[in-house]
C-alpha cells in the first residue's frame, strides 16, 4: 500500500565536532521517503527551487520514491537549514533558517494522489496540514508530526487537526508542552483524548514510547557506538513506521508494536552519517539484521 507524505525537502549545512558537512540534502520528507520507502512505495509532495538538481532527485528517484507531487520552483531556491551540534549530540544550536520557496507552499495533491489509503503530513503548519487532509477522497490512516512552535502559535488548529489523526508523533518536550503534564504517561493520557488513535513520544538515545486508549508499549533506541549526525533521526523513524505499517495487514496492536521497533531501526541508521547517506545504502537485509538485534537485546527468559 503506498504512502502520501507532505513536508519538506531542503538543503542543510551541518556542522559537528567530528566533521561538516556542506549544502546536502535533508528535509523531513526525504528522510521519511527513504526509510519509508523499505516497506512501501512513496509519494512526495514537497515544493524545491531552481538549484535542486537532477543528482538530488535520483537520490530519491533511486528508492522508487514517485515525485510526481514535488514542485519545481525554477526562480527560487530550495528550503536551507543549517545547524550546530556539540558533544552531545542531543545538543542542537540552529544558526540559519531560510524557508525560500517553501515560505508560500501550499500543497496540493496531484489526482492520483488523492485516493490514498496513507497519508503522513510532516511539521508543518496545522493548518496547512488540514488543508492536506480536506483534499483526499477518502478518509486515509493519518500520521502527523508537529512541533513546539505549532502548539504554542497555533493551538486552536491543531486542536481541531488532531480529531482527524490516528497517530501523532512528537518528542518528550512536545508532549509536555501539549498537554501540559511533565509525567509523559499522563501527558498521553492527555493527547488520546483530544482524538489521536495512537501517540509516540520519542525520547532520542532512550528510546520511544506508544501508548494507545488500551496499552502502552516501550521501545529501547538501538544502542550505536557512534552517534554521526542525529538530523532526520525523527523523520525516519516515522517513515520505518508507517512504511511497515503500510505494508501489515492490519493497523492493531500487534503491528503497530512492530512499526515501533523499525522506526527506532530506521531512525539508527539515519544517525550514522551526514544527511541521507547511510539511508541511500541500506538495505533490506542491514534492516533485518538490525531487527534481530533490537529484538534480541530486550528479550527476557523467566523461569
Amino acid at each position: 500500500m503506498s504512502i502520501v507524505v507532505v513536508g519538506t525537502v531542503a538543503f542543510d549545512t551541518v556542522e559537528a565536532p567530528w566533521g561538516r558537512a556542506d549544502r546536502v540534502i535533508g528535509g523531513s520528507a526525504t528522510y521519511f521517503s527513504l526509510a519509508a520507502s523499505h516497506f512501501s512505495p512513496v509519494k512526495i509532495v514537497a515544493v524545491v527551487g531552481g538549484d535542486f538538481c537532477a543528482e538530488h532527485r535520483l537520490i530519491l528517484e533511486d528508492r522508487g520514491v514517485d515525485l510526481e507531487g514535488l514542485i519545481v520552483e525554477a526562480d527560487g531556491k530550495t528550503f536551507f537549514w543549517e545547524g550546530r551540534y556539540g558533544e552531545d549530540p542531543n545538543e542542537r544550536e540552529t544558526l540559519c533558517t531560510e524557508l525560500n520557496v517553501f515560505a508560500e507552499f501550499r500543497p496540493e495533491l496531484p489526482p492520483s494522489y488523492r485516493s490514498t489509503r496513507w497519508l503522513f503530513l510532516g511539521n508543518i503548519d496545522p493548518d496547512i496540514q488540514m488543508n492536506v487532509l480536506d483534499q483526499a477522497d477518502a478518509r486515509p490512516f493519518v500520521g502527523c508530526d508537529t512541533m513546539n512552535f505549532w502548539i504554542e502559535r497555533k493551538p486552536e488548529s491543531l486542536s481541531r487537526l488532531l480529531r482527524r489523526v490516528d497517530v501523532l508523533f512528537v518528542n518528550d518536550s512536545e508532549a509536555r508542552d501539549l498537554s501540559g503534564k511533565s509525567n509523559l504517561v499522563r501527558a498521553a493520557k492527555e493527547i488520546l483524548e483530544m482524538g489521536p488513535r495512537a501517540v509516540v513520544i520519542k525520547k532520542g538515545e532512550h528510546g520511544a514510547f506508544l501508548f494507545t486508549r488500551e496499552s502502552r508499549f516501550f521501545a529501547p533506541a538501538y544502542p550505536l557506538g557512534e552517534v554521526f549526525d542525529p538530523t532526520g533521526a525523527g523523520d525516519s523513524f516515522a517513515g520505518g513506521f508507517m512504511g511497515y505499517l503500510a505494508s501489515a495487514p492490519a493497523a492493531d496492536e500487534r503491528h503497530l508494536r512492530r512499526a515501533m521497533i523499525y522506526g527506532t531501526i530506521t531512525g539508527s541508521f539515519a544517525c550514522e552519517s551526514f544527511s541521507v547517506e547511510r539511508l541511500r545504502g541500506l538495505t533490506d537485509a542491514h534492516i533485518a539484521t538490525r531487527f534481530g538485534e533490537l529484538v534480541d537485546l530486550v528479550h527476557i527468559e523467566l523461569d
